[in-house]
């Protein structure tokens, strides 16, 4: 995918997480899984697209999304039909951690492919 693409999923994504989370609970999608299991997904696939869209920005994403995913819990006060919890927002920032660490995993896989792919294409010349 391009840089372009990656950011551009990964916006989305955060826009989504926020919307439901801060929507009315009537809103909300339902899944056949628990609420602790979508909210570790999703932020899990948030902090994936994340450090794949910004690889070298990787400490201020995880940051971000991790103290993020305690300000969007906190924004649910702001919903009378949603209520914020501790328990949520650790959920959440353990799913954007793994997701981060999965990303921050295989951007460091890719890199050394490439400078891999780099010697052997020198060795050939």
């Amino acid at each position: 995918m391009t840089s372009k693409i990656t950011k551009l999923l990964a916006w989305l994504l955060l826009a989504f997480i926020l919307f439901v989370t801060v929507s009315p609970i009537e809103l909300r999608p339902h899944t056949i899984e628990t609420p602790d299991i979508d909210r570790a997904a999703a932020y899990l696939a948030a902090g994936l697209a994340f450090a794949l869209a910004y690889p070298r920005q990787w400490k201020m994403v995880a940051a971000l999304l991790i103290f993020g995913a305690i300000a969007i819990e906190y924004l649910q006060y702001l919903s009378p039909t949603r209520h914020a919890r501790l328990h949520d927002a650790g959920v959440k920032a353990a799913g954007a951690a793994v997701g981060l660490v999965a990303g921050w995993a295989f951007n460091k896989w890719r890199e050394a492919r490439a400078m891999a792919d780099a010697a052997t294409d020198f060795a050939r010349r």
